[in-house]
């Protein structure tokens, strides 16, 4: 009977890694446009640029670790398209590559696996964070919390013998020479992996600045665990410790869920947080390096993401998206509800994205993975038919005339759903991922760091006359 069940499992592993070159060899197929040139070739300051209101359409920086094709369909971590990832590495490898800039050895996978799943134990902040009510906070700010509870618990950062080198002041200039046209000064220039802060004599061995790769190692492992945790007490239940055997993604779900997922639940999840690790200069992206220019430390740099992607404009859309799905009621209903819903106007929710105007390719490796998840789940089989039924709907009326399909949010909220995930959760799964982008990327652009100093068109009066108090 093991046996029976151990080949079964093996040939659903298999179909999954099937599905995604499927969904690869559609993309492929339906491909249209050229590389965007004047976005990936060499840069030469400064550049010239259409920028409209939010920054949309600026060049803040130039990166090797990620790029998103939006015309084409695609997206590339440091070279590899998102299809190969998912369809042979895994979360652990892929976030060795966004880190170091190249695939690792077996000898380096083993080794970086072992660190992250060290660094998945963290009892203190567990503790710490338990004093806190987080059964009565949201889940993104309980998230928050809890990595700067592990900032303080894991770096020195916090020490009362804590100083800055003289250097890292004069590198945070905010004078008239950010004003200069067109680069600014070069005094403003920092070289991250010069040490700014003098360690205390105090500080105890295990403490590490929180500029170190060692601190990146730490909240890629830490976040996930902080995010189990807080599911797991919004249950009433106690915090769990990470299993030797399992992933991380494995990890993570038995953290929340106190149950070992089987081979499968882990192999989807680990395909999740491969295709939500990486996108572009993203609002959550953008906040974590605009709060690492000023040089402070990583902690703060992705507790300021986590915020970022807890607004309803950037994370749990998926959210709305299953409950959307429920309120439609199957299948046979999708047509006269999204008749109507077009009818008042309403914005169709998992559908069209700032950057794709074809089809998400992260939305299509994980519509097969909520099909494969539902074909053994009567409920959720009924939640995945009435989305594709949607699918066929929008794309057949805004697909090719608007360049509306359907986006990662689509059908990630029908995953974590067949896992037994809390929807109200869904979003702290965005960050588990999206942790090793946000570190990655601070990591390259600190290495030449200059302060974000945007400027904004002043629209107010001037040379108003005061008038004292006692005449207004």
């Amino acid at each position: 009977m093991a046996n029976e069940l151990d080949r079964i499992e093996e040939e659903r592993l298999a179909r999954v890694t099937e599905l995604i070159l499927e969904a690869k060899e559609r993309a492929m197929a339906e491909i249209g446009g050229d590389l965007e040139r004047d976005l990936t070739d060499n840069v030469d300051w400064p550049v010239q640029c259409t920028v409209g209101p939010g920054l949309e359409g600026a060049i803040a920086c130039e990166t090797k670790i990620g790029y998103v094709n939006g015309a084409q369909g695609m997206l590339y971590y440091r070279g590899y398209n998102i299809f190969d990832l998912c369809a042979y590495s895994s979360f652990e490898e892929t976030t060795y590559l966004l880190l170091h800039g190249r695939l690792p050895s077996q000898k380096e996978l083993d080794s970086f696996k072992d660190v992250l799943r060290k660094n998945m134990f963290i009892p203190k902040t567990q503790r710490l964070l338990m004093t806190f009510p987080i059964e009565d906070m949201g889940p993104m700010a309980s998230l928050r919390l809890g990595t700067n509870l592990m900032r303080q618990k894991q770096t020195y950062r916090d020490s009362d013998e804590q100083y800055y080198s003289t250097d890292s002041i004069a590198s945070d200039e905010d004078s008239i020479a950010m004003e200069t046209k067109p680069r600014g000064s070069e005094e403003s220039r920092f070289e991250f992996m010069k040490r700014v802060m003098k360690r205390p004599a105090s500080a105890a061995k295990n403490l590490v600045s929180a500029e170190e790769i060692e601190s990146c190692y730490k909240l890629i492992a830490g976040v996930p665990s902080i995010a189990a945790t807080i599911g797991r007490v919004r249950e009433g239940h106690i915090p769990l410790e990470p299993l030797p055997d399992l992933s991380l993604a494995g990890n993570y779900l038995y953290m929340l869920t106190g149950r070992k997922p089987t081979r499968l639940e882990e192999r989807v999840m680990d395909i999740n947080l491969i295709l939500h690790a990486d996108h572009g200069m993203n609002a959550s992206t953008f906040a974590s390096l605009v709060v690492a220019s000023t040089l402070s430390d990583i902690y703060f740099a992705i507790g300021s993401g986590i915020a970022a992607l807890s607004g309803p404009l950037h994370g749990g859309a998926n959210v709305e998206v299953v409950k959307m799905l429920e309120t439609i009621g199957g299948p046979k209903k999708v047509a006269s509800w999204y008749k109507k819903a077009r009818g008042e106007g309403k914005k169709i929710t998992g559908f069209g994205h700032r950057v794709y105007k074809s089809y998400d390719p992260r939305a299509r490796i994980l519509g097969p993975m909520a099909g494969l998840l539902a074909e053994e789940n009567e409920q959720l089989r009924g939640l995945f038919d009435t989305a594709t039924e949607l699918e066929k709907q929008v794309i057949a009326s805004l697909g090719s005339e608007k360049g509306i399909y359907p986006n990662v949010d689509f059908y990630s909220g029908i995953v974590y759903r067949s896992m037994g995930i809390p929807t109200d959760l869904y979003t702290t799964i965005f960050a588990v991922s999206r942790v090793a982008g946000w570190t990655s990327r601070v990591l390259e652009y600190l290495a030449h760091n200059r302060i974000f100093r945007p400027r904004a068109f002043y629209t107010g009066t001037l040379e108003e006359p005061y008038i004292p108090i006692d005449q207004r």
